[in-house]
């Protein structure tokens, strides 16, 4: 069977003998999890001086590396008003659902795969929560030298306050890293480990799309999906699948001829 992405290979079915975790415990641990990173992202919240001064910072490190303008992603939205208005609607409603979703399918049918999941996922949270605390950024489109229009302000829906400092429910510089995509490839690469079929390798068109939405509405720069990328490899490297583990060779004893 081919190997799956990151090195990951499609796991065994499973077992009914796989335990399913409480499913109250889990939803009332799910839960307190989300809550103390929105609490600790709006914590995080304030710090625009740092906040605008990290974007310079990572817009010319961009430019010093040659990655492409995140511009020309967005002139593709822009191309046409139902485009850019999904895009918005695709960063603004996807992004949670998908991941719940993600979860729920793996509780029902992969039990083991979904307790290795759900514990990369927060190993991953936790790692961006601490980076969002240590360096504030705002995103492209708050800086001016991106020139880059705020699609979700302009052409709707937006998730945002119309002001970062009166946002109660957001805090608008934590773009790096990007969790929507980190979250994204990780519902990918949990979903090509879980499953079988040639056709698996098509869950990465989740976080791909991801990728050009997130840019395209200005909402982070190519360095945010990269440094989410770095820290779900690295969740991935300490937290191994069910079907990656390594069994044991068994060892033959012949007869030593006398």
């Amino acid at each position: 069977m081919a190997t799956g992405t990151a090195g990951i290979r499609p796991a065994e079915p499973e077992t009914t003998d796989t335990p399913r975790p409480p499913l109250v415990r889990e939803l009332a641990l799910v839960t307190a999890l989300f809550l103390v990173y929105k609490l600790g992202r709006l914590f995080a919240n304030g710090h625009e001086a740092r906040a605008l001064g990290n974007a310079d910072r990572v817009w010319d490190l961009e430019r010093a590396v040659h990655l492409p303008g995140e511009g020309r992603v967005q002139a593709l939205l822009l191309d046409g008003g139902t485009v850019v208005h999904t895009a918005n609607a695709y960063y603004a409603w996807v992004h949670f659902p998908a991941t719940v979703a993600f979860l729920a399918w793996l509780y029902w049918r992969r039990p083991g795969h979904y307790v290795w999941a759900r514990r990369v996922l927060a190993l991953l949270t936790a790692a961006a929560l601490a980076l969002h605390l240590l360096m504030p950024l705002a995103p492209p489109r708050m800086l001016a030298e991106a020139g880059l229009v705020d699609t979700a302000r302009v052409y709707g829906p937006s998730v945002y306050g119309a002001t970062p400092a009166t946002d109660g429910m957001a805090n608008q510089f934590a773009a790096m890293p990007s969790l929507h995509f980190g979250w994204a490839l990780m519902v990918a690469v949990g979903l090509i480990a879980a499953t079988r079929g040639r056709w698996r390798a098509l869950w990465l068109l989740h976080p791909f799309l991801t990728l050009l939405v997130v840019v395209g509405t200005a909402n982070h720069y190519w360095l945010d999906a990269l440094v989410a990328t770095a820290l779900l490899g690295a969740a991935l490297a300490v937290l191994r699948p069910p079907g990656a583990r390594r069994r044991p060779v068994p060892v033959r004893l012949e007869a030593v001829p006398r």
